[in-house]
Formats: C-alpha cells, structure tokens, sequence
C-alpha cells in the first residue's frame, strides 16, 4: 500500500492532495420560545415537538429546553425565536440565535406607569 502511496504522490508532483470532507448539509434550525433571558448573552429557549408512543400510538408534546447564544442580548422573554446548531460555545450552550421571528409584548414597570399617570394629572 506504501508503494502506491509513493507512486501517486510521485505522479502527482510530489505532494498528495487530501480528498475534501463530504459536505453533511446544513446546520440543524428549530423555533421555540425563550424561557429565560437572565444570563449576559444567553438566552434558554424551550423547543416543543409532537411525538407519537410506538406501542399505544397516543400523540404528546415533548418540551427540550436549549440554552442559545444571543450577542446582543435582544431576545427577551416570550419572544417566539429561531435557532441554529453552532459549534460548542459553553459547557451547554451549542445553538445560537439566529432570529426573533415574533416579539411577545412586554410589560411596563410599575414604578414607570405611575410616573406616566402623575405626569398627566399635573
């Protein structure tokens, strides 16, 4: 086997070229609910799927939470996001976002809508 090795890399001017890596496709993508936007550029994202039991065929919800790199710590709680597998980042953080697809609506502080309402009887 050496001595084929030898006379292709010989044919080949000297150097062997590699055989490039099969293409496996694209990266995995799920859409989800973030859960929890408390840490800095990390966001928990709660992923349901439907699953169907293999002996009594009843259909369940299956919940899979993923912690998920958010750069600009934009996602907040609620939003309906969508995320992408990336390389390992963190002990358990392997996916990133990649969108908001839809914004949840956010609840004002009570301290800011007494402020408001005090600002409007003056």
């Amino acid at each position: 086997m050496s001595a084929q090795k030898t006379a292709d890399t010989s044919a080949a001017g000297g150097e062997a070229k590699p055989t490039p890596a099969p293409h496996h496709g694209r990266r995995q993508q799920k859409v989800g609910r973030v859960m929890s936007d408390k840490m800095q550029k990390t966001i928990v994202v709660a992923v349901e799927s439907l699953k169907r039991h293999p002996i009594y065929k009843r259909t369940y919800k299956e919940t899979t939470r993923f912690k998920a790199h958010d750069e600009t710590n934009s996602a907040r709680i609620g939003d309906i996001v969508r995320i992408e597998e990336t390389r390992p980042l963190s002990k358990e953080k392997r996916w990133r976002l990649v969108e908001i697809m839809n914004r949840a609506a956010q609840t004002m502080p009570v301290a800011e809508v007494e402020a408001a309402l005090q600002e409007e009887e003056e």
